[in-house]
């Protein structure tokens, strides 16, 4: 970047506001690619404001590899992961041992709870797909509205998807604000749990009763799940812990000075690469080859896995073009001038661009670049940036609505109108991701 180069408040404002619109209306009105909106906006951004035409290089660069290193074997990993958890019936076994559990009347929690759990290694709509059919099975079985099953499902896979590492979301965030994700776990569990309590069972039990809602036709006579055939719950719950507990190990080791005899073991074994890796051997393992899988089979199902991840590092790799950008041109310094507390300009944020774009990844990803190009961002404490990265995941998560395709996935499944969509799964994810970032702001009081 070149050095002395000061550039206008006035004229960077208006630039940064002038980028943003350019990038919304690319997405919005003309349905330009995500990565490509971004990118132009990005360097509309650097252009109005005057930036030197090589720091404008510099940042493309800088943002593309800086964000990349960070991520990529992560996102890919953990898509391998998530897959083998799938089609190995690990999920659908976590449900029913849940289910079982809990009993029918409180079945609900136990379906917000196994959303929450499936949602860490299995995106968002593979895991509403694998175990709607339970909640709709015990709607049929209990003759309920559909809905007090299938909300506090919704909630649980909403907040794993958003809050907890290793999904790509609050990954994503956290190396854009390189913070240790063993903190960024810790802050994700607490702040999700309040979040699907209020978004599950809560809600779910209010929209059950205000909205009859049967069971679709089209499954209403599906055959039920055939347990014999499903993995075991310790198993898959003993895998789905191994990237989790050595992470907050790692974490854990670097505070407390008793353990440092063993934390170069576990500052290596807690490497979220090294932690993810270990996982899916696991999985490969213990859900794969010991359940009839052929290494050959495997290789199909882990490189299936990875079609979508392309499409989720280069929308975050432009992000962190935004967020140089934005750095180099010093907007940061103005933003931080506003004098709002970082978590809660972060949901501000967040959320601006999400009930404009719809994309919870474009959101995160917009929001993690501007934060993480405010001054001071690299001295505030681990828990704090944590509960940055918690706020952002809320942010990114409330007022689904017509512009973002869960709300058309969540439509169809569950065979409602828009009007109930609006009223449900809406509020929902409102209720989401506000009770995340209230929580996730209580906590950074204390950081």
């Amino acid at each position: 970047m070149s050095e002395g180069v000061v550039l206008n408040p006035t004229r960077l404002v208006l630039a940064a506001l002038i980028g943003l619109v350019i990038l919304l209306v690319l997405i919005i009105k003309f349905n330009v690619q995500a990565m490509i909106a971004i990118l132009i906006g990005a360097i509309s951004i650097g252009l109005l404001a005057g930036m030197p035409t090589k720091d404008i290089i510099a940042a493309v660069n800088d943002g593309i590899g800086n964000t990349l290193k960070g991520i990529a074997l992560l996102v890919g990993l953990g898509s391998m992961f998530g897959a083998i958890l799938e089609v190995s019936g690990g999920a659908q076994t976590i449900a029913v041992t849940m289910v079982k559990k809990f009993g029918d009347e409180k079945a609900a929690w136990a379906l917000g709870i196994t959303g929450l759990v499936i949602a860490m290694p299995v995106f968002f709509d593979a895991g509403l797909i694998i175990l709607i059919p339970l909640a709709f099975s015990l709607a049929k079985k209990t003759k309920r509205s559909s809905l007090h099953y299938v909300i506090p499902l919704l909630a649980g896979l909403a907040v794993g998807h958003a809050f907890i590492p290793p999904t790509p979301g609050p990954v994503l965030v956290a190396t854009m604000l390189n913070v240790d994700l063993g903190w960024v776990i810790l802050v994700g569990i607490f702040c999700g749990i309040f979040a699907m309590i209020v978004a599950g069972p809560v809600w779910g039990s209010i929209c059950g009763k205000k909205f009859y809602v049967p069971v679709p036709e089209s499954v209403a006579n599906q055959e039920e799940i055939d347990e014999s055939k499903l993995p075991s719950f310790w198993l898959i719950v003993g895998i789905i812990l191994i990237p989790l507990v050595l992470i907050i190990l790692d974490s854990i080791c670097g505070v407390v000075p008793a353990l440092a005899g063993v934390a170069p073991v576990f500052e290596f074994l807690g490497e979220p690469f090294v932690a993810l890796l270990l996982a899916t051997l696991a999985a490969m393992f213990g859900l794969g080859l010991k359940h009839g899988y052929t290494m050959k089979e495997l290789e199909k199902v882990m490189t299936k896995s990875l079609e979508p991840t392309g499409l989720i590092l280069l929308v975050t790799a432009c992000g962190g073009v935004l967020r140089y950008v934005l750095q180099y041109s010093g907007l940061g310094n103005v933003i931080a001038s506003m004098n709002l507390p970082i978590v809660v300009l972060a949901f501000i944020i967040a959320v601006l661009v999400r009930i404009s774009v719809g994309s919870a990844t474009v959101a995160m990803t917009m929001a993690a670049g501007i934060v993480a190009a405010l001054p001071g961002i690299s001295e505030l404490s681990p828990l704090y940036l944590a509960c940055t990265v918690a706020a952002v995941a809320g942010g990114s998560t409330v007022c689904s609505h017509f512009n973002d395709s869960g709300f058309w996935l969540v439509r169809s499944l569950v065979g409602i109108d828009e009007k109930t969509t609006l009223k449900t799964w809406t509020i929902m994810e409102t209720l989401v991701g506000v009770t995340g970032f209230l929580v996730a702001l209580v906590i950074s009081f204390f950081a």
